[in-house]
């Protein structure tokens, strides 16, 4: 099966050029246009907050809220909010002075927080899905982590995975990650942040991954000289990301240390 791809962008508007989207929250804050994209992925704006900010600057519930307004006005289709989660590099831990758990704990705690609020705000059920986040650094942090969420995580759930994308270099780390997960829950359909092309390219990335979005686009046009803002690159990247994502199944093996990873 294809991995569905979400191309990173900048601009909102850019979307009415693509079929799948993933566009920050901070990016769609006040919006009041309509965003001519079938499928759009909400990011949260994570990284940036715990990167820069060492936290979030916000609450959850403006976070629920602007959600709501965005559905509600029609501003977009959101295919799916991401909970606002607290990555688990050494860097990020750093940033915050706590440990892999803390992050992991407090994942969960603004999830269960997202949810509640949106179930809130709509009356009961929320028209589009929130989610949760899978977050560690070590394979066997993220088997522990799915263990935590316990029954927050449905059969055949759209999940993230987090903290993977400084791994692209090195897809066989990115597989240890996806297997550890799989070893403990085969059937949640994963997500991989800022997963690029060379990972992408890996068969064993494609067979364990759902979807995927990255923004490398960007940082490589404007690297080389170009337009880091422009769709047109975006929609380059994109299509040759996808192409890589939709690449015929290819028979690929696990090297033996894996199937001990979340024993």
């Amino acid at each position: 099966m294809s991995v569905r791809f979400y191309v990173g962008l900048h601009q909102p508007g850019d979307a009415e050029n693509f079929n799948r989207a993933c566009i920050s929250v901070r990016r769609l804050k006040g919006r009041k246009k309509p965003v001519d994209c079938a499928d759009v992925l909400v990011d949260s704006g994570a990284f940036t907050e715990i990167n820069l900010h060492g936290g979030y600057r916000s609450s959850v519930e403006e976070y629920a809220n602007e959600l709501r307004r965005l559905h509600s006005a029609g501003v977009i289709n959101i295919a799916a909010a991401v909970a606002q989660d607290y990555m688990c590099e050494p860097v990020m831990l750093v940033k915050t002075g706590l440990t892999i758990e803390d992050h992991q704990r407090l994942t969960i705690k603004r999830y269960d927080a997202l949810v509640a609020e949106l179930e809130r705000l709509f009356g009961g059920s929320i028209p589009f899905h929130v989610m949760p986040v899978l977050q560690g650094f070590a394979p066997q942090d993220y088997a522990n982590h799915v263990r935590m969420y316990g029954d927050r995580l449905k059969p055949g759930m759209w999940v993230g995975v987090g903290s993977v994308c400084k791994r692209n270099g090195i897809p066989e780390k990115i597989i240890e990650v996806l297997f550890a997960i799989h070893a403990v829950r085969p059937d949640l359909r994963l997500h991989g942040f800022g997963i690029k092309q060379t990972s992408l390219l890996h068969p064993g990335v494609r067979a364990m991954l759902y979807s995927a979005d990255s923004m490398a686009w960007s940082f490589a046009a404007r690297k080389q000289g170009r337009d880091g803002n422009s769709w047109k690159e975006a929609k380059a990247f994109a299509d040759r990301v996808q192409g890589a994502a939709s690449r015929a199944f290819e028979a690929w093996q696990l090297p033996l240390p894996l199937w001990r990873v979340a024993a």
